[in-house]
């Protein structure tokens, strides 16, 4: 009986740093990545350009796997949690687990770069936060189409996106083809990021990522 308990406690003790592992991954990824945005928008070109942004999502990919990794496999999205569910990697009833994870570690640190940057954000929109005009801050959040784009052309840039990051991923970690190097692992997918925004985010702004769009897009609604 000793034993079973012991065995139902570890079980939940093993869940439980999961889910820890994968808000702390997101919330890594998120820090670098919209404070990147955040130097962008705020300090209006003074503080870095289209590169410093992709370059930011890209350390903060690499150091979010690293933190998360060895505990979770730190999908750190939740297409990829649901990719995995999918092909067998991830228990289905880890998925919905997993999600609430990621979307908890995004929204902390969509806060956490509100907190950093109010003073910024209050001088450069004199306290009038808005989505869209010549002060617009939520970009510095969440992800949005440029004016131009059409909803058919958004979704195929997203779309093609999120599949080259797929694949991208799948390449990495294809051991039976020429899989990475081991421990190289998170710096590709850093690099591989970094050529997605490269090479794909003028249009939309590359989110290929629900658990990184829409917490940050909750949060700035009730921050208002």
């Amino acid at each position: 009986m000793l034993q079973k308990i012991q065995k139902a406690l570890t079980i939940c003790s093993g869940t439980v740093r999961e889910l820890l592992a994968e808000a702390l991954g997101m919330f890594v990824l998120m820090v670098f990545g919209s404070s990147s945005v955040a130097q962008v928008v705020l300090g209006r070109g003074d503080f870095g350009q289209h590169l410093s942004i992709n370059l930011g999502f890209g350390i903060g990919i690499n150091l979010g796997i690293h933190a998360a990794g060895g505990i979770s496999g730190s999908h750190l999205n939740a297409a990829i949690a649901l990719t995995h569910c999918i092909l067998g990697n991830l228990p289905w009833r880890k998925l919905s687990a997993y999600l609430i994870s990621q979307f908890l570690g995004s929204f902390t640190a969509a806060a956490t770069i509100f907190g950093l940057y109010y003073d910024a954000l209050y001088d450069y929109t004199k306290g009038n936060f808005t989505v869209m005009g010549p002060t617009a801050t939520a970009s510095i959040f969440s992800t949005y189409p440029a004016p131009y784009v059409s909803l058919l052309g958004g979704f195929f840039t997203e779309f093609t996106a999120m599949v080259m990051l797929l694949l991208g991923i799948l390449i990495i970690h294809d051991e039976k083809n020429n899989g990475a190097l081991k421990g190289t692992q998170a710096l590709l997918t850093g690099i591989l990021v970094l050529g997605i925004g490269l090479g794909m985010g003028m249009n939309t702004g590359y989110a290929i990522n629900p658990s990184r769009d829409l917490p940050p897009r909750v949060f700035t609604a009730i921050a208002g």
